[in-house]
């Protein structure tokens, strides 16, 4: 029988690779045959994860240092891995900040304008960019969104990331039905919280984080290996008529 989940053959890109969610899903795709792309600001934390794929698996890991912000940048990462490795099958935008916790009101505007370079235009320069290559191959192609949770409904303290979040799902629709014709599929995955550094200050503050664990009918936070099981879903052909969709893990706070 076919492993219809399987990614033998399939190369990936992993954008914020070098840890949490981003390095998780990038395992878990090494194992299920692909090669991947990995991409952060910083060459060091991918190198190291580079290193893990090399010991766990045969597939290759190509480690590039880019912004997703920059233009430029995200046409030099695509531009790598065509160059080496001949197309580009998946795409996942991982890459996300949130510098600052606060009222939106009290909110510097160039705090504003971190979270949505690197929240949505980073998604929406890479999406573009990789879709267009995946339209010139004619094979299709699969590019798949992190979201949040915070995108279904606006975490409190973080209110340019939740808008952030909520304007990359309608990216997410906008480009499945752009690109739907190329057998493009595009779809978003919106995480809980989950135990990465990313959300350290959430769950070492006991009020936020007993207040989460409150709303979720499972009991608990999750850990970035609970994101790859859907990230894996929707990278494979097992997800072929799939697209424009969210999909959320979060322990059942969001039905």
């Amino acid at each position: 029988m076919t492993d219809r989940f399987s990614l033998h053959g399939k190369r990936a890109i992993v954008t914020g690779a070098s840890r949490g969610i981003g390095r998780a899903i990038a395992l878990g795709f090494a194992d299920a045959g692909a090669d991947v792309a990995l991409v952060s600001r910083k060459l060091e934390g991918l190198q190291a994860v580079a290193k893990e794929i090399e010991d766990r698996t045969p597939q290759r890991s190509l480690p590039i240092a880019a912004h997703m912000g920059r233009p430029a940048d995200v046409d030099r990462m695509v531009e790598e891995v065509v160059s080496q490795w001949g197309a580009i099958d998946i795409l996942v935008n991982n890459a996300g900040t949130n510098p600052v916790m606060g009222p939106l009101m009290d909110m510097d505007p160039a705090a504003w304008d971190k979270i949505m370079d690197v929240n949505l235009k980073g998604p929406y320069l890479a999406s573009v960019r990789v879709a267009r290559a995946m339209v010139e191959r004619g094979e299709g192609g699969k590019i798949i969104n992190i979201s949040s949770g915070a995108s279904l409904d606006p975490a409190p303290m973080l209110g340019a990331y939740s808008i952030s979040k909520a304007a990359l799902n309608h990216l997410t629709r906008v480009l499945a039905k752009e690109c739907g014709h190329a057998k493009i599929c595009v779809n978003a995955i919106a995480p809980g919280l989950i135990e990465t550094a990313f959300a350290a200050a959430l769950i070492q503050n006991p009020a936020i984080h007993q207040g989460v664990v409150r709303q979720t009918p499972l009991g608990r936070h999750g850990q970035p290996d609970e994101i790859v099981g859907a990230a894996l879903f929707l990278a494979s052909s097992a997800s072929d008529f799939i697209t424009g969709q969210v999909v959320v893990v979060d322990g059942g706070v969001h039905m």
